[in-house]
């Protein structure tokens, strides 16, 4: 549009008002498609763990369950009429036997009532050739059968045991003999249409379904959506088992599912529960609409803005910047006018009288920059004052509220020295010994909120430069900085380190902590910052006792980063030693 360069179009007002406003809108967008995932993230993580939750605890209540159960079981073994009819049922006359057989029967119908997941109490009896059950009552016994039995169970398994098309708890009576055949064997089948049923309770979400597996295999139990693709199912979790990640789905039968793993060691099975993928997803295809719909109208904001915005900013404000390109090249005499009274008419008006002005406001230049370079120093300090007043009242409402009355009277009075001291508005400089004297009166207050994990170690100041005057508040923000960015999250063994050296002509104090989050990347960032000085940038922490420094002692003040022999950071403040304690401020810049 422009011949001139410093026209060109990529160095224009306009393009860079347009290109701000797509930026603000960039990250409406990126939020929008945060905030999407997050959702389905959100909504992910809160099934899982509320599946797992539930599964775990019926896990849990079955394991106490079967545990029962097996009580039960072993205290048949010790049956006072079931001993009897084993050893002495060839002593036993016809009315005895049937009378201790009807009893045992009844004990065992009890046993099968106790409990919901017991289908049948049975008995091999080898020695009399029996089997007595509670439901089918007595009958002869099968040798094969038996030997198929003491094959199955053995004389010492407590698992539950998957066999002819059902689940078994077994326990054996032992005889003593060589060949080491039990006297007799409990055998409890377990109902599986009732833990079939519990596995339904589960299927919550429309076409979800619940899967238990033991860890061999031989125990299938399916509810729900799972009986529909059983053994796709089965074939991979058992070979995924708890590495499965929840947060990926995987299709079965036709439809993504998630899967939900909860273990149990004492039973050798795990459950294994299938949500459908559009559970979660479903209910937020109506925001996916909606940020369609914001991102057409973002691009219509977009156009009208860049329209307007040439029209009623760029063109007046480019008559403005010529004007002023025409007083760099010395023209003084420059003046413009502006038929409008809106801002650019005030605007030109100014301009106008600042062409006027320029001449006398050369000749206080000088004056004015030494001036403000003291209220810079004013301004700084006057922004970190305040810092710690919200970290001290939630420290004293804590103790208020956990009623701790003896460390609230300590750090009541420790605060008040605190706030004397960051209030006190005499002079800009202080000692060096009152300046650690403070630092210490901050980590003493910190460390009654994290005395546990958290230790200090100070040394001592050297005498020499005790009397030394510095900036005030330099060291106590970076021992806070520590607290709050390096060592607040660390649950035990928490070290921050106060030290001094002498070097080189130069006094060092070193403030360094043992946290572990202090990335290279971190600091690279941190050191750019304090050697780039900007203007316009924010000046608080680090950069801010940085830029106090320099300004106090030049060159050869300031603060350095690196990381601290101890893992975490190293901030070391320095400016120079010679003539440090008796010589005034004014005098050494």
């Amino acid at each position: 549009m422009f011949k001139s360069p410093m026209f060109s179009i990529r160095n224009t007002l306009f393009l860079r008002l347009i290109f701000t406003f797509l930026l603000i809108l960039t990250p409406l967008i990126i939020l929008g498609v945060y905030l999407y995932q997050w959702s389905i993230h959100t909504a992910r993580e809160d099934i899982a763990k509320t599946a797992a939750s539930q599964t775990a605890f019926y896990l849990t209540d079955l394991e106490n369950e079967i545990e029962r159960i097996k009580l039960l079981q072993f205290g048949l073994l010790e049956d006072e009429d079931l001993n009897k009819l084993t050893l002495l049922w060839n002593r036993m006359g016809v009315i005895e036997k049937t009378d201790k057989v009807n009893s045992l029967r009844n004990r065992l119908y009890l046993v099968q009532n106790s409990s919901k997941y017991i289908k049948e109490v049975s008995v091999y009896i080898n020695p009399i050739g029996r089997i007595i059950s509670s439901v089918d009552g007595v009958s002869p016994l099968d040798e094969t059968l038996y030997e198929a039995v003491l094959t199955v169970y053995g004389s010492r398994n407590t698992r539950i045991n998957a066999w002819r098309n059902g689940l078994y708890l077994s326990a054996a009576k032992p005889s003593g003999s060589p060949k080491g055949q039990p006297l007799f064997i409990v055998e409890i089948e377990l109902d599986q249409q009732k833990l079939t049923e519990a596995l339904a309770q589960f299927n919550t979400y429309a076409g979800s379904g619940t899967l238990l597996l033991s860890a061999n295999g031989g125990i299938r139990l399916a509810s729900g959506s799972v009986a529909s693709f059983l053994d796709e199912a089965s074939a991979y979790v058992m070979q995924r088992q708890a590495s499965d990640d929840y947060g990926k789905a995987r299709a079965f039968g036709g439809q993504s599912y998630y899967t939900i793993y909860a273990a149990s060691d004492k039973l050798d099975t795990a459950i294994y529960r299938f949500i459908p993928s559009q559970v979660i997803r479903k209910p937020l295809d109506k925001f996916y609409r909606w940020a369609w719909l914001f991102a057409a109208a973002a691009l219509v904001i977009v156009a009208i803005y860049a329209m307007s915005t040439y029209k009623f900013i760029h063109k007046p404000l480019l008559r403005l910047v010529k004007s002023f390109r025409r007083v760099e090249n010395g023209d003084l005499e420059q003046m413009i006018t502006h038929t409008s009274k809106d801002e650019f008419g005030y605007l030109y008006s100014r301009f106008n009288q600042m062409v006027a002005n320029l001449r006398s406001l050369i000749d206080q230049a000088y004056r004015q920059k030494l001036m403000a370079q003291r209220s810079e120093l004013k301004q700084l300090q006057s922004q970190i004052n305040p810092h710690f007043l919200f970290n001290s009242l939630f420290i004293l409402n804590t103790m208020a509220r956990t009623g701790d009355v003896e460390r609230v009277e300590q750090f009541t009075i420790q605060l008040g020295e605190y706030f004397r001291f960051v209030t006190r508005s005499a002079s800009d400089e202080i000692s060096l010994a009152q300046e650690i004297h403070h630092a210490r009166t901050y980590t003493d207050i910190q460390l009654l909120r994290f005395s546990r994990r958290i230790r200090a170690r100070f040394e001592d100041l050297p005498a020499a430069a005790s009397a030394a005057v510095v900036p005030r508040l330099i060291v106590q923000p970076i021992i806070e900085n520590a607290f709050e960015h390096s060592l607040e999250r660390k649950e035990e063994g928490g070290l921050i380190v106060v030290r001094f050296e002498r070097e080189d002509g130069e006094f060092r104090i070193v403030v360094e902590d043992n946290g572990g989050e202090l990335s290279e990347e971190k600091l690279g960032e941190l050191t750019r910052a304090l050697a780039i000085r900007d203007d316009g940038a924010e000046t608080t922490g680090m950069v801010n006792i940085h830029r106090r420094l320099a300004i106090t002692f030049g060159e050869r003040g300031g603060v350095r980063v690196a990381r601290s022999a101890l893992g975490g950071l190293q901030a070391t403040l320095y400016f120079p030693w010679e003539g440090l304690a008796d010589v005034p401020i004014a005098d050494r810049r």
